[in-house]
């Protein structure tokens, strides 16, 4: 049954999304929190409040993903594959080449993601790797939900990837200082927006990233 806080994912991000992309936002939702109660996936006390607290601040990057340029998202640290399950849902009846590439080191948390791979048919690969161990990587954008902070988001791009075009990373409210401090050491541009999960969050879109010369 399709909870009234997925229904509100059309309304809040402007989206025209079908009733089958929403029942499958809906079960996910619940396999988390089955599955939470044998591996930790989401924080206990946030599985009530999962559709706003996780659906919805997974889904509210679309903005940033659903472009032309965009066909290969990296998701770092995947977790429960938030943002990138959520991601792939919405993508999957709007660019059928539209590709996930999931990066999760632990084993029972990749198979959990093969395992919504699966059950929702998504174009998705799940590497069960270190990604700090990784190198010569290719993507369009790197997305990292709750990973690791800015300046080593930053540094796995520039020494592990070969090519990518774009960042998108949640900043809380220190966000702007995190910001002004990046560029102290790199170059970069960059678009924000106001969560709407959370009044002192921002999500970022950074582009254009260069190391300054020492």
């Amino acid at each position: 049954m399709i909870d009234s806080h997925i229904y509100k994912i059309d309304k809040i991000l402007g989206l025209n999304v079908s009733r089958e992309t929403l029942n499958d936002l809906d079960d996910y939702s619940e396999a988390i929190v089955k599955k939470n109660k044998d591996i930790n996936l989401i924080s206990k006390t946030t599985e009530k409040s999962i559709k706003q607290r996780h659906i919805i601040d997974s889904a509210q990057t679309i903005e940033f993903i659903d472009k032309n340029d965009i066909n290969i998202c990296t998701d770092l640290g995947s977790g429960a594959g938030l943002p990138g399950i959520v991601l792939s849902i919405l993508m999957k009846p709007k660019k059928q080449a539209f590709k996930l590439i999931f990066y999760e080191k632990s084993y029972h948390k990749s198979i959990f993601l093969k395992e919504m791979i699966k059950k929702f048919n998504l174009n998705s690969e799940i590497r069960q790797k270190n990604i700090f161990q990784e190198r010569n990587l290719n993507t369009d954008v790197i997305i990292s939900r709750a990973f690791k902070p800015l300046p080593i988001i930053f540094q796995i791009a520039e020494n592990n990837f070969k090519n990518f075009k774009y960042i998108i990373l949640y900043l809380g409210k220190t966000g702007k200082k995190i910001l002004d401090d990046a560029l102290k050491s790199w170059t970069f541009d960059y678009k924000e927006k106001k969560s709407l999960t959370s009044k002192e969050s921002l999500i970022v879109k950074i582009s254009n990233l260069r190391k300054k010369n020492a």
